[in-house]
C-alpha cells in the first residue's frame, strides 16, 4: 500500500516522485530489494539506485538495507524522491501480437518465449516498450508477468518468464543453486583450438560515465564459469556451444574475448576488423542465441526448452558464409 505518493511533472518523458512508504505482501516476499526499486523506480538508472542504496535513502523499517536484502511480508520500504519515466503509451497493437506468437511455452506458473534480437527484455533507460510490456499489452491477464532471467538486447532465443511470484522465487532459487542449465551458440573470430574448454575467471562490472555497463575479469569481480566447445569452423570464424555455469552479465562475450576469440558484431567487446569483416558478409547484428534451457519444476519433472536458430543467423552460416570453406570439429 503506497501512503505518500507526490508527482510533479518534470519533462513529457520524466516525473518526479516524492517519497514513498511501501508496504510489503506476499507477492513480493523474498524479492531483493536492489529488483524491486528497479521496478518501483522506472527509467532510473542501475547505477544510481545502487548509490541510493549505499547512501542509506533507501530505508526497510526505519532502517539502511544492503542491496542483497530479501524484502518480508509487513516490511516498510521508502523509496526516496526521483525523477524517474514517465508512464507510457500503449506499444503497437502489431508488435504485441508479434511478441504473443513467439511463446513456445505456457502453463499455470510459467511462460517461455523465443526473443527475437534488437528486443530488451524490459522498458527504461530510454527504451519504451520491452518483452514485459508487450506481453503484457497483448494478455492484461499477464500483469505479474516477470522475468526468471535476462537476455542482452542482441541476444535472440529462450527467454523464461514467471506468471506468479512463487514460481520466480522458486527460479531465482533454481538459478542461486546452479539448478538451471542454458547452452547457447555464438559465432567468434577466429580458429577456436582449445577443444572443450572451461573458463573460469571472475567479472566486474563497472560503471560508465553514460550509464552503460562494461565487464571486465578481475580478482575482485564475482566467480564466473562458462564451457565453451567447438561446433564447426568457418575459415576465419568458429561456432561455438557455450554453456554459462553462472550468470553473469556479458558473461559469454568477455570471457570469449579473454581468450582472444570475440564474438563477432560486438560492439562493446568485439574486434573491430572481424566485425568489418562478417558485416560484410551480411551480418548484421551479435551472434549469440540461447539456444535452450532445462530445469526441473516444482514437481521435480524435467523441462527442457529450445529456441531454433534464429532464421537471420541461420541465413548468414548457410548463405554469408557459403563461399568459405567449413570442417566440421565437433558436436
Amino acid at each position: 500500500m503506497i501512503q505518500v505518493i507526490v508527482m510533479v511533472p518534470e519533462s513529457p518523458k520524466s516525473v518526479r516522485t516524492g517519497v514513498r512508504k511501501i508496504s510489503i505482501g506476499e507477492d513480493f516476499a523474498g524479492q531483493r530489494i536492489d529488483n524491486f526499486l528497479f521496478n518501483a523506480l522506472p527509467g532510473v538508472p542501475k547505477s544510481r539506485i545502487y548509490r541510493l542504496l549505499r547512501r542509506g535513502e533507501v530505508r526497510v523499517n526505519g532502517g539502511r538495507i544492503r542491496a542483497e536484502y530479501k524484502l518480508q511480508p509487513g516490511d516498510e520500504v521508502r523509496v526516496p524522491p526521483a525523477r524517474v519515466s514517465a508512464p507510457t503509451a500503449l506499444p503497437p497493437a502489431r508488435l504485441a501480437e508479434d511478441m504473443l506468437e513467439r511463446v513456445i511455452f505456457e502453463d499455470k506458473r510459467l511462460l517461455v518465449i523465443d526473443k527475437p534480437s534488437g528486443v530488451a527484455v524490459h522498458g527504461g533507460s530510454g527504451i519504451s516498450h520491452g518483452v514485459i510490456e508487450l506481453l503484457r499489452a497483448s494478455r492484461p491477464d499477464l500483469k505479474d508477468l516477470a522475468l526468471a532471467h535476462r537476455l542482452d538486447r542482441e541476444t535472440s532465443g529462450c527467454l523464461v518468464l514467471a506468471k506468479r511470484r512463487s514460481a520466480l522465487r522458486e527460479l531465482h532459487e533454481k538459478f542461486r543453486q546452479g539448478l538451471v542449465e542454458k547452452n547457447y551458440l555464438a559465432l567468434a573470430a577466429g580458429d577456436w583450438q582449445y577443444g572443450d574448454y572451461l573458463i573460469d575467471a571472475p567479472l566486474h562490472v563497472q560503471h560508465r560515465k553514460s550509464g552503460e555497463r562494461h565487464v571486465i575479469i578481475s580478482d575482485q569481480g564475482k566467480p564466473a564459469e562458462t564451457r565453451i566447445s567447438l561446433s564447426r569452423t568457418y575459415g576465419d570464424f568458429s561456432l561455438l556451444q557455450c554453456r554459462p555455469l553462472t550468470g553473469r552479465t556479458h558473461q559469454i562475450r568477455v570471457h570469449a574475448q579473454s581468450l582472444g576469440h570475440p564474438l563477432v558484431i560486438d560492439e562493446r567487446y568485439g574486434d573491430a576488423d572481424a566485425n568489418r569483416q562478417a558485416g560484410k558478409l551480411g551480418l548484421k547484428r551479435l551472434f549469440l542465441h540461447a539456444q535452450s534451457i532445462s530445469f526441473a519444476d516444482s514437481s521435480g519433472n524435467e523441462r527442457h526448452f529450445t529456441a531454433p536458430l534464429a532464421d537471420d543467423l541461420d541465413h548468414f552460416l548457410t548463405h554469408g558464409l557459403s563461399a568459405r570453406k567449413s570442417r566440421k570439429r565437433y558436436r
